[in-house]
């Protein structure tokens, strides 16, 4: 149970930095916004699979 709640928080995490930095700097601009959280998720999918996987 314990984990499922560590998944959940840190994709909640990771949706609120992806809106947060949609809002503040690419709000009317596609391409750019779509890099950015191209990016966003890579970096927190690095991160997971650095320092948070398991075996």
């Amino acid at each position: 149970m314990g984990r499922q709640v560590l998944a959940g928080v840190y994709v909640a995490m990771m949706v609120a930095v992806v809106v947060g930095v949609d809002v503040g700097f690419f709000r009317h601009q596609f391409w750019p916004r779509l890099f950015a959280n191209v990016g966003i998720v890579l970096v927190f999918l690095a991160f997971y699979l650095r320092f948070l996987k398991r075996g």
